[in-house]
């Protein structure tokens, strides 16, 4: 990679982590998202049931297969840094105790040669998914309006949304979140 391309990413990196950052500081400490009806899930978790993504292979996931289990889907692409500095603890936290009662599935906002090629180079023991810009909208049908990433939300085995998060995943905060599930 030349140092232009490398300045060129840098540089979008920089204004993803501005706007994500700008969006934090300014947002209202709302209730959570939640939704109703667990029995047909609606709103946006029915939204992200009703998704079938491909893997980093081409695999087509059903995300239908995760209800009734409590998830974290955490929103990421490859070429932000916080993203990705959270991503070893995200596999911790699957294959860990948690992962036997949490699902951790990323869904990747990127094109599916540069999921690939990332997936192939870093281990990450969960699910991740690609589904190019469209995994924008459907983070934004979970309240992340100003399309930030990191992008997590905790969603419980009823079907509810619990907690959402933008930014870098403060671990402490989330093992908490957890423990009330």
């Amino acid at each position: 990679m030349n140092k232009m391309h490398l300045a060129a990413y840098a540089g979008v990196a920089l204004l993803f982590a501005a706007s994500g950052a700008w969006v934090g500081f300014n947002k209202q400490n709302a209730a959570p998202l939640t939704t109703t009806a667990p029995a047909g899930v609606t709103g946006p978790v029915g939204a992200l049931y009703a998704q079938t993504l491909p893997d980093a292979k081409g695999a087509p996931t059903a995300l239908a297969q995760y209800k009734g289990k409590a998830m974290l889907v955490n929103f990421w692409a490859p070429w932000c840094a916080p993203c990705v500095q959270e991503m070893p603890e995200l596999s911790e936290l699957a294959a860990g105790e948690a992962g036997k009662k949490l699902q951790v599935i990323g869904i990747g906002i990127d094109s599916p040669s540069n999921i690939a090629a990332f997936s192939d180079k870093y281990k990450i023991t969960y699910p991740v998914l690609v589904a190019g810009m469209s995994g924008t909208d459907l983070s934004r049908q979970f309240g992340n309006t100003g399309g930030g990433l990191p992008y997590t939300v905790l969603i419980g085995a009823d079907g509810q949304v619990k907690k959402t998060y933008l930014g870098r995943l403060k671990f402490d905060e989330l093992r908490k979140d957890l423990a009330t599930l």
